[in-house]
This record gives structure tokens, sequence and C-alpha cells, in this order.
């Protein structure tokens, strides 16, 4: 039996397929700019990003002057660029639900407000990280 054409959205001539058609090492510059524009978008439109990126240069500057251990200032690194991520795969969640469409609707909410609670479970996760290392100059 003859398996059907898989249909994809990605048709010969859509910009998407046109990406995706380079590789080697033009591709990987192609996408480090494609990276420099979304971090661009980011910290211009959306404030949530502005204020994450600008919490964890306070961090990241604390972790340096710190005295912790080489294995909490990794974890301390790690959770902060966990909650930078998370808050860029929060904006282009909330970029994608608003291109979509502006009408008020459950499943753009639950969208909207899961991007939501994975930034809030990062960000817990980052103060308490930072309340264990702390806890040993008490």
């Amino acid at each position: 039996m003859k398996q059907a054409a898989h249909h994809s959205a990605l048709t010969p001539d859509s910009f998407a397929e046109s990406a995706k058609g380079k590789t080697g090492f033009y591709r990987i510059i192609k996408a480090a700019g494609y990276s420099m524009d979304g971090f661009k978008a980011a910290y211009k439109f959306e404030a949530a990003f502005r204020q994450v990126v600008w919490l964890n240069v306070v961090l990241l500057a604390a972790v340096i002057m710190m005295p912790f251990t080489l294995g909490i200032k990794m974890m301390l690194v790690l959770a902060s660029f966990l909650s930078l991520i998370v808050e860029l795969i929060n904006t282009g969640i909330e970029a994608c639900v608003d291109h979509t469409s502006t009408a008020k609707h459950p499943i753009a909410k639950i969208a909207k407000d899961v991007g939501s609670a994975a930034q809030f479970v990062s960000l817990c996760l980052l103060t308490i990280l930072w309340l264990m290392a702390l806890s040993v100059f008490l």
C-alpha cells in the first residue's frame, strides 16, 4: 500500500522553506543573525524580558563578587540563563498568539497563561537557589 505524500506547510515557495535550504557555515551565520533579531525584538517589545535581563545582570555580577564555591556559582548561572530562555520562549508564544488573533479566546488565554506559569516556575527556582546559596552566610 502506497503511503500518501505528507502535506507540509513548508511549500517550496515559502520563506520558511527557503531558509531551511541553507546548509553548512552559511546556515550557522544566518541562524545567529535570526537569534540576534530575536533578542532585539524581545528587548524592544517586551517589558518582562527587559526586567529579567536586568535582574540577571545584577545577579550575575553578584555571582562574580560573592565567595561561593564553583558548584554553587555554576547552579546560579544556570538558573539565570534558564530564566532568560523561558522568558524568550514565553515572549515567542505571546507574539504568536497576538499575531493569530486579537480577539479574546480561551485557548489563547491558556497558551499565554502556561507560558507565564513556566516563567514563574523558573523565577521560583532562581529565588530558591539564591536563598540556599546565601544561607551559608547566616
